[in-house]
C-alpha cells in the first residue's frame, strides 16, 4: 500500500523559523464560549486569526518572491506541484556546507523534484539552526537548471548561503527558470533515493511570493 510521509514542520504561535523574521501570532476571533449565544443549543465553533509572514514553517518560494513581475502563488501550475517524481540526495555525511554539482552524479533529474537531505532539520527551532547551515552552491543550482528539474527542496535554513554577504545565486537561478524552491523540509531521511513522489501546494494568493505548504511524499 502507498505510504504518505509528512515533510512539513508544524506551525504554532511564537515559532521562529528564520531569526529576525516575526513569529506567527494566533488569537481567537470567536471563542467557543461566545459562539454558543449565536447558534442553536449544543452548537459551537472556534474562529481564529493568524498573523504571520509568508516565510513561516515549511514554505515555497515562487518567482514573485525574487523577481518583480514574476509568477506569484496564484499563478503556479498545479502540474508542477502535485505528485512530482522525486530524487532524494542523502547528504548527511558531507564534510562541506555547500552542496556542489558533483553531489548529483549522473542521475536522471529532468522533470523531477530534487530534495536535499542534509539532516539540518534536527536543529529546527533552536539557535543552532541559523548558524553554518548547509546550502546549494551556485554551480549546483546552475546544473539543476540545465537538467530541467521542477522543484528543489532542502531541509535547511535556506537554499542559499545566508552568511555570504547577501548574495542569493540559488534563488536567482532557480526562480528565474521557474523552478520552485521549498525550504525547511523535514523527515527526508525517510524517503528512498528514487521512486517517491512529492506534493507541495500553497494557497492561491495573488501578489504574494512565499507561503507555507503541507509538503508530503508518497511512497509506493
Amino acid at each position: 500500500m502507498t505510504r504518505l510521509i509528512d515533510l512539513s514542520h508544524s506551525i504554532r504561535a511564537g515559532l521562529v523559523t528564520y531569526p529576525g523574521l516575526p513569529a506567527p501570532q494566533i488569537h481567537p476571533f470567536l471563542t467557543r464560549e461566545d459562539s454558543r449565544a449565536k447558534y442553536a443549543d449544543g452548537t459551537q465553533f472556534a474562529m481564529d486569526v493568524i498573523t504571520m509572514i509568508g516565510n513561516t514553517g515549511t514554505y515555497i518560494d515562487s518567482p514573485f518572491h525574487r523577481f518583480e513581475g514574476g509568477t506569484d502563488l496564484a499563478g503556479l501550475d498545479l502540474e508542477t506541484l502535485v505528485d512530482q517524481p522525486a530524487e532524494i540526495f542523502h547528504l548527511r555525511d558531507t564534510s562541506t556546507r555547500g552542496i556542489a554539482r558533483e553531489c548529483f552524479g549522473d542521475r536522471d533529474l529532468r522533470s523531477k523534484a530534487v530534495l536535499l537531505d542534509t539532516g539540518w532539520s534536527r536543529l529546527f527551532g533552536t539557535e543552532a539552526y541559523a548558524s553554518h547551515a548547509p546550502f546549494l552552491t551556485a554551480a549546483g543550482a546552475a546544473y539543476l537548471v540545465e537538467q530541467g528539474v521542477t522543484l528543489v527542496g532542502i531541509d535547511s535554513l535556506n537554499i542559499d548561503d545566508v552568511e555570504s554577504g547577501g548574495e542569493r545565486p540559488a534563488h536567482s537561478l532557480l526562480l528565474a527558470a521557474g523552478i520552485h524552491v521549498v525550504e525547511h523540509l523535514t523527515a527526508l531521511d525517510r524517503l528512498p533515493e528514487s521512486g517517491a513522489t512529492v506534493t507541495v501546494v500553497p494557497p492561491k494568493i495573488e501578489g504574494f511570493g512565499t507561503f507555507p505548504v503541507r509538503a508530503f511524499a508518497r511512497i509506493p
